[in-house]
Parts: C-alpha cells; sequence; structure tokens
C-alpha cells in the first residue's frame, strides 16, 4: 500500500501543470506578480498575458517597452522602468539580448504583456548578464510594449546622426502629427554635439536606433522639456543646453567637460 501511495505521488507531481506567476494590472501600469511555493521550470517559458492591437514587432527592431523583472525567490525586486521615467529600447539583431527576451518580444502586437520566466543567466537583457542575480535564480520579466522601429527609423528623407549643415535653436522640420506634451512618453532619434565645435558625443542611432523618453524635468537633458512640448510627431528641433556646471557623464557613457555648452538635434518619431 505505501508503494503504491508513494507512487500516486510522484505521478500527481509528474502531472502537475508548471508552477507559474500571477500577473495582475492593467497594461502600462506596474504589474503585481504572485510567485507560486513550487520550482520553476528549468527552461524559459513565454506567457502572453494580454495581446495588444498595433503592429506586430519584427526581428531586428528596437522595441520599446516597460519591464519589471523579479526573483522567483520571494517575489523579490530586481529591476523596474515603471518608476524611473526610463522605459527600456531592446535591440532586437541578435546581439544585444538573449534568445529568451528574442522569443518573448518578436513578433509581438504592440499593446501586448508579456511573461519571460527564465533562469538568470538565460534571462540577460540589454545591458548584460544581471550582476546581481547568480545563474542559480530564475528570473520573472514582464513586458509592456509600447512599439517597435527599425534601427534607422526618422523623417523621411532625412537622418542622423550626423548634426545639419545649416543649425539654429528652433523647428528645422515641421511635422504634421500630433503635438507632444509635458509627461507624453515620447520616440526620438537624436544626436548631441558640443557647441561651437560640432564634436558629437552622443547619439541614439550609436546605441542601436530609436529611444523612448518621459518628457519630464529630470528624466531628459537640459532644454528637452521647453524644446519639444508644443511640437509636433514628424518634427525636427534643435535644443541648445547652456553649459555644463561639472563634468556630466552621457547616456552613452561620454564625458562632457565642465563649461560646455551643448546642442541637441532631435527628431520626433513618435508618441506611445
Amino acid at each position: 500500500m505505501r508503494a503504491i501511495v508513494l507512487l500516486c505521488l510522484v505521478f500527481a507531481v509528474s502531472c502537475a501543470p508548471p508552477a507559474t506567476p500571477t500577473v495582475t494590472g492593467a497594461f502600462g501600469e506596474r504589474p503585481v506578480i504572485e510567485v507560486p511555493l513550487r520550482r520553476p521550470e528549468p527552461t524559459p517559458t513565454v506567457s502572453v498575458l494580454s495581446e495588444g492591437s498595433g503592429p506586430r514587432t519584427r526581428r531586428g527592431d528596437v522595441v520599446l517597452a516597460e519591464v519589471e523583472i523579479r526573483r522567483w525567490d520571494g517575489a523579490k525586486p530586481y529591476v523596474t522602468t515603471y518608476d524611473t521615467n526610463q522605459p527600456t529600447a531592446v535591440v532586437l539583431d541578435g546581439r544585444h539580448v538573449s534568445q529568451a527576451w528574442e522569443r518573448a518580444l518578436v513578433d509581438r502586437p504592440v499593446g501586448s504583456r508579456v511573461m519571460l520566466v527564465s533562469p538568470a543567466h538565460l534571462a540577460y537583457g540589454p545591458r548584460g548578464t544581471p550582476g546581481r542575480a547568480d545563474s542559480g535564480q530564475t528570473l520573472v520579466l514582464v513586458f509592456d510594449i509600447l512599439a517597435g522601429y527599425p534601427p534607422d527609423a526618422r523623417l523621411v528623407g532625412r537622418r542622423l546622426p550626423d548634426l545639419p549643415d545649416t543649425l539654429r535653436p528652433g523647428v528645422l522640420i515641421d511635422g504634421s502629427g500630433p503635438p507632444v506634451t509635458r509627461g507624453a512618453r515620447v520616440v526620438v532619434q537624436y544626436v548631441g554635439a558640443r557647441w561651437p565645435s560640432r564634436k558629437v558625443f552622443d547619439s541614439s542611432s550609436a546605441r542601436g536606433g530609436p529611444n523612448v523618453v518621459v518628457l519630464k524635468e529630470g528624466a531628459v537633458p537640459p532644454g528637452w522639456v521647453e524644446g519639444l512640448t508644443g511640437r509636433r510627431v514628424g518634427s525636427r528641433v534643435a535644443i541648445t543646453a547652456p553649459a555644463v556646471a561639472k563634468e556630466v557623464l552621457t547616456a552613452g557613457g561620454m564625458a562632457v567637460p565642465a563649461g560646455t555648452a551643448l546642442v541637441y538635434v532631435v527628431d520626433i518619431i513618435g508618441m506611445v
């Protein structure tokens, strides 16, 4: 009888459905993640929690997304973009992220919420292998897919990362799309240069392609909120910033010396 009971327990465990976290909350809002007590699958699994109605992402795209990453043990927070005012830009070119991320994000309609459960060493993101998660841990990642663009997305017939030959502050190309509002999530291609030397120190194309920024003070470089608010999607805008008081590092890790004035040329690709 004891052997029969043990056999039934083994059969029940082996036939139990995979351990799957429960995710609640609306798209675009920070998800609430509950992790079951049972151990997860040893290989990456992808679940579409809700499907959007936008265009599908494609391999080679830059996918713009909010992401929440938690450790399986205790659902402990690891990384989130929902309270940082900086959604992530994921370059799906086979070099910047793991195959697990590509499985989760390729061929998904914009507006979808997707969950990836994966061992930590297979779940690295745009900045490389998680530094605070050892290979024995499992991570739970929830993505809200905001948009997908080709890496060279730009205004028709125009190209950054080079500065225009004729450069003056203000609107260089007037778009015809909706006006940008404060606090909006804006998709941009941009180039930044020291002024008046015109030496480029940063560009979105050098880091993979379009980026999404939240148009609020502290989340974008000085002058961007004033320079972009009210401008229409499809516009190219030149923004000057006063000399910085002390050396700063750009998003690309380049040093801008104190006393250097800056100029940015920004293509407003869209809003998400």
